[in-house]
């Protein structure tokens, strides 16, 4: 399964490469429809919020963006199935200057299980691409790719994508979807000073709790910041698989309130876990869009406004959707081992302080935004892991320390989950 997952992301990871610089902010002065003076605001916080599902309990994503954090994904696979666990990311930006060092604290209320306070730290700033290492494996063979909700695969598809001939650690052309916009708040690369949460101070993930009530974020470079909380953590997603017309994939879903539109993606590889054969052959990728959109913001928290033009234009599935068959033709190219995610994106949460006032300028000092999402990880046709694949799980877990570590480049699909590619 390892060996699958390996060969089956390469293609995902390939978006470490596709890192956008950013520009710092500066106080900006604008002038609102009404003619109002709007500056500010000086701080700016995010507050991501998921709920995820899945063998272990685990939604395939990552905090870092969106993109498919496969290294949680194994740790998960030695738990339970269908565990809903919590997530969350924090993070705080601001255009002023800190008073010694940037850092902070958000601080709740007893129901949210996370102690008084967690810590915001400073990332080092590399002058570089991010999680990007200087050399790269070169993948191998081709990616297909599918799209759409069907028995059968729509006329010209799959789209095929031959990575020899695609340059060492570049992205093929038009791989990830350019027309939804990615907005992911403030960031070390937009910000004059900044932190954030998770961090190698702190990094424990909620354990249940309740995120209700208020929430205080005090930093020492950021006026304080309070909001209170009326939206909890979104309800988990629960796959259901099976076989459909013409061996076709049924994917199925219990509806999540509040939920403001779906999106499914699945990879499969053929002979994925035969030993020697972990990048190469053909990487197959389907998404439920009606039109060839991949990755990219899809994989990160999207607002309810852009959600509801993406399910308007048939990017993303409806609320009211609770099913979708995957075409024959993505079984037959995959094989049967495949895995894949279905995210539920949510509400959002904006908190601007002061208000605004009915005239005169409006001089915002902070702004925080609480954006919420769930997400499943599933295998259609996965058999229940035999008790010699649990026991060589158990066995690597246990004795992994000991073992020689195996030398060799860095691959693509490292970046990202920090494997390593091997």
């Amino acid at each position: 399964m390892r060996r699958l997952i390996v060969n089956a992301t390469v293609a995902a990871a390939l978006s470490a490469s596709a890192v956008v610089a950013q520009r710092k902010p500066v106080s900006k002065t604008l002038r609102s429809a009404s003619s109002q003076t709007i500056t500010g605001p000086k701080a700016r916080y995010a507050m991501d919020v998921g709920t995820s599902t899945g063998i272990g309990g685990m939604g395939g994503m990552t905090s870092g963006g969106g993109r498919p954090n496969l290294g949680e994904m194994m740790a998960g696979m030695g738990g339970r199935r269908g565990g809903d666990q919590h997530e969350l990311r924090l993070r705080l930006g601001s255009t002023l200057d800190p008073t010694g060092v940037a850092q902070g604290d958000h601080y709740f209320l007893p129901q949210a299980a996370m102690g008084a306070s967690v810590p915001l730290a400073a990332p080092q700033r590399t002058g570089g691409r991010e999680d990007v290492p200087e050399r790269f494996e070169r993948p191998k063979g081709r990616l297909l790719i599918f799209w759409g909700c069907g028995a059968h695969a729509r006329p010209g598809q799959p789209v095929v994508i031959d990575f020899s001939k695609v340059a060492a650690g570049q992205m093929p052309p038009d791989l990830f979807t350019a027309r939804v916009p990615v907005d992911r708040g403030p960031t070390l690369a937009n910000s004059r000073s900044y932190a954030e949460w998770p961090n190698p101070r702190s990094g424990r993930q909620p354990q249940g709790g309740s995120l209700l009530g208020d929430h205080r974020i005090q930093s020492t470079f950021a006026p304080s910041i309070t909001f209170n909380l009326q939206q909890d953590y979104l309800q988990g997603l629960h796959v259901r698989t099976g076989g459909g017309p013409d061996g076709a994939v049924q994917l199925s879903w219990n509806g999540v309130p509040m939920a403001t539109g779906y999106y499914a993606w699945m990879m499969g590889a053929k002979d994925a876990g035969r030993r020697g054969n972990t990048d190469s052959g053909d990487i197959v990728w389907w998404s439920s869009s009606t039109s060839r959109e991949f990755g990219g913001a899809l994989w990160d928290w999207i607002s309810p406004a852009t959600a509801q033009r993406l399910v308007a234009d048939g990017t993303l599935l409806a609320p009211s959707q609770t099913n979708c068959v995957v075409p024959a033709e993505v079984k037959q190219a995959a094989g049967e081992m495949m895995f894949g995610t279905l995210i539920g994106y949510g509400p959002e949460s904006t908190f601007v302080y002061p208000e605004r006032p009915a005239t005169g300028p409006w001089n915002q000092e902070w702004s925080a935004r609480v954006r919420f999402r769930t997400s499943a990880t599933f295998f259609p046709g996965m058999p229940e892991m035999d008790d010699e694949s649990a026991g060589d799980r158990s066995a690597g877990d246990r004795s992994g320390s000991d073992r020689p570590k195996k030398r060799c480049r860095p691959s693509l699909f490292g970046a990202v989950t920090g494997l390593g590619g091997c």
